[in-house]
């Protein structure tokens, strides 16, 4: 499988505690190494090396860029990323594809025996008001509305519209989170019947909000 190079091997284990919920671990680890709360990790995946920087705990993959807030962010663990901001995380931080926190914590999988929506919910708030912005875009000009619609996330669409979330804002293919929440996201697990129903909620949802379909969908 290989390892991160080792200037990113500090990170790493962080990242590997965060992801395994082992927050005493954590607080040690922030508590030796302070910087190490908030220093974003140097190397990630990419289409050339992938398997290295897989977080299986929580399916995620590292990419440069991502803080340990990316990482407790998506396992939704809100107490983390409380204790992580309390020492100096950036909720704004961003990866190399403009991701930041709020997109992980707004990314899920209702397939997965890892998805927890009340964690997740209760994560999005917080790190709403620490400061993360609901309606960031990251380089694809995708918001974590967009993330939690391409995803199956009802839960997370309630949450991220009631603290500010904006329904009508559009990626750069020119979609909206009602576009995304219509069609086949491509993604895999979407095809579930727990996505399935969580699809139909999300487009309850939204368009109750206000939202409608654009002459792109």
């Amino acid at each position: 499988m290989g390892h991160p190079p080792v200037v990113d091997l500090g990170l790493w284990s962080l990242f590997k505690a965060i992801a395994s919920g082992d927050r005493a671990r954590v607080l040690r680890v922030i508590g030796a190494t302070p910087r190490l709360a908030f220093q974003p990790i140097r190397t990630g995946a990419s289409r050339q090396t992938s398997v290295p920087y897989f977080l299986e705990a929580i399916g995620m993959y590292v990419y440069a860029g991502d803080t340990a807030l990316h990482i407790a962010a998506a396992a939704y663990r809100e107490d983390i990323a409380r204790a992580l901001v309390a020492r100096d995380a950036d909720p704004a931080a961003r990866n190399r594809r403009g991701a930041q926190p709020l997109h992980s914590a707004a990314t899920g999988n209702p397939k997965s025996m890892r998805w927890n929506p009340d964690a997740q919910v209760a994560t999005i708030i917080y790190l709403i008001g620490a400061g993360a912005d609901p309606n960031a875009a990251d380089k694809n000009g995708a918001t974590p509305l967009h993330r939690a619609a391409r995803t199956r996330c009802a839960d997370a669409i309630s949450a991220l519209l009631a603290h500010g979330a904006d329904y009508t804002r559009r990626n750069k293919n020119g979609s909206t989170p009602l576009d995304l929440a219509v069609v086949n996201s491509g993604r895999g697990g979407t095809g579930s019947s727990a996505a399935i129903e969580q699809q139909h909620e999300i487009i309850q949802i939204l368009v109750e909000a206000g939202a409608r379909l654009t002459a792109r969908a």
